[in-house]
């Protein structure tokens, strides 16, 4: 059963939303391969907790729109988060980001100061750090063309990938990794998947940010998992260096999903700074 339950139109498009509470905002901002599935352990507890909780899908991901004349880079992203926040009268939320939602996160930060009240950064791209490895081997192998690949060999591919997020291959099995292969199990899945995710898996958008992460004035917690494979724990610490004050917390026994690995201890980790300043 999808976390979203609502939808509204920005800027032309259809975004998939949650909106819950009254209280302080919270933004949930997911990640690549991914969709807003991944915070269903952590979103009841911060709603529960009297946050104002709002959690959506990308554009081109999950259950909103998958245009195919519309730029769903991280910087296009950028721009349609902030203009959901005006659409929903949302001021001055905290962002909690994972993954690309964390170049989401950096871009708001540094581009538009005073948007956000805090940022919380889950093993997050940042610099060179992406795409990954077996990413960039999906790419140079013109995987990106899904007209080549048969269902079965996307979804053996994407199996493989989502298995490599976890510190426990177990996790993501059975009903788990169903969950997350189902938006992409039609053929607009897979087409979507490459034109909307893989297309603009590009580093340009947070190396551009390297030298002004210092601009950053808000609080900052860094949350990782050191057994991540994609986002290795060296650039959690660079970060927590380079943005000032910056919190870095490292998770032992998960990877890049942390949400999935421990997500009591995420939970935890996001009700702790959403009580600080």
């Amino acid at each position: 059963m999808s976390l979203l339950d609502r939808h509204v139109l920005v800027d032309g498009v259809r975004l998939a939303y949650r909106d819950r509470g009254e209280g302080e905002p919270v933004v949930f901002v997911h990640g690549t391969p991914s969709y807003s599935h991944e915070w269903r352990h952590v979103v009841p507890a911060v709603e529960a907790a009297g946050h104002r909780v709002i959690t959506y899908d990308l554009l081109g991901y999950g259950d909103s729109e998958r245009p195919l004349d519309r730029d769903t880079s991280v910087a296009a992203q950028t721009d349609l988060l902030l203009a959901l926040l005006d659409e929903l009268g949302v001021t001055h939320p905290t962002l909690i980001t994972h993954d690309i939602g964390g170049a989401i996160g950096q871009r708001v930060a540094v581009l538009h100061p005073g948007t956000a009240r805090r940022l919380m950064l889950i093993d997050t791209v940042s610099y060179d750090s992406w795409p990954s490895e077996t990413w960039q081997e999906i790419i140079r192998n013109r995987h990106e063309d899904d007209a080549g690949m048969s269902a079965q060999d996307f979804e053996a591919m994407m199996t493989r990938q989502l298995t490599m997020t976890v510190a426990d291959e177990s996790v993501m099995s059975g009903a788990e990794l169903a969950a997350f292969l189902a938006p992409h199990r039609t053929s607009i899945g897979r087409t979507s998947f490459f034109e909307h995710q893989v297309r603009h898996y590009d580093s340009r958008y947070t190396e551009e940010l390297t030298d002004r992460l210092g601009e950053i004035a808000v609080p900052v917690r860094i949350v990782w998992g050191r057994a991540d494979r994609w986002q290795p724990v060296s650039y959690a610490e660079r970060l927590a260096k380079d943005i000032p004050g910056a919190e870095l917390v490292v998770v032992d026994g998960a990877g890049h999903f942390l949400m999935e690995d421990d997500p009591d201890r995420l939970t935890r980790e996001v009700l702790d700074f959403l009580a600080g300043p």
